[in-house]
């Protein structure tokens, strides 16, 4: 059983609000959401996001989406990952963060098949700078691992960024890494500012209606034949 987790709230400081920011027609989360649905190796995807009021509105358009949705506490994403799995029981999880709409679920699925094949504890795709675009970041976790991680590490490092305990001990846990066939650690699709989201909306616009299931290299097409775009905000999205 592998469960997938996105991470969500509306409160980020950069660019507040942005899950709800609409792409084609739709909340952006849910657009991603469309992309992770894609992956064969999951088999449940949930939403965790805080207790917190200001997360009021982004529970309730997942709601009326049919998503599942995990609340816990808005500054330990750690408890909010144990919470779900609680109530979600599963032998992995996969974690995401809601600011990737331009997820690979290729990418997720290989990253997937990696942890299982080494019988890792974690499996990660990238580590600044390197490895896969930032914005198809994955990371797969064993339950057994997130739960020691929960009752271990009290840090604000841990308790924020859910696996950083874990990949920061190999001494301690088994870890394993999927690397690209070309570094593209530099490039960004993330979406953390409001060039971040311009660029993405612009590929969106450019892909989407023709075919919402577009692909990486549909991207990379995508941006080549657009000089406009390829260090579009200062960031190289190439």
């Amino acid at each position: 059983m592998i469960l997938a987790l996105l991470q969500a709230r509306l409160s980020s400081t950069r660019l507040p609000g942005k899950v709800l920011l609409p792409l084609a027609g739709a909340p952006m989360l849910l657009r991603q959401i469309e992309r992770v649905a894609r992956a064969r190796r999951l088999d449940q995807i949930v939403v965790a996001t805080s207790l917190d009021a200001t997360d009021d509105p982004l529970v309730e358009a997942l709601g009326r989406a049919g998503i599942a949705v995990h609340r816990g506490p808005l500054a330990d994403v750690l408890a909010r990952f144990v919470g779900a799995l609680e109530t979600w029981p599963a032998d992995h999880v996969v974690r995401l963060t809601g600011d990737c709409p331009l997820i690979d679920a290729e990418v997720i699925d290989a990253t997937v098949d990696l942890h299982l094949a080494q019988n890792a504890d974690y499996t990660h795709n990238r580590y600044d700078p390197s490895g896969y675009p930032k914005g198809q970041d994955v990371e797969v976790i064993s339950a057994a691992a997130l739960r020691r991680t929960a009752l271990e590490d009290h840090t604000s490092e841990a308790r924020e960024h859910v696996t950083w305990a874990v990949r920061n001990a190999p001494d301690r846990y088994r870890v394993a890494r999927l690397d690209p066939l070309v570094d593209e650690g530099q490039v960004r699709w993330t979406v953390d500012t409001a060039d971040d989201y311009a660029f993405v909306r612009q590929v969106y616009e450019g892909l989407y209606p023709a075919n919402p299931a577009f692909s990486s290299d549909d991207v990379r097409a995508f941006v080549r034949a657009r000089p406009d775009l390829i260090t579009f905000g200062g960031a190289p999205r190439l």
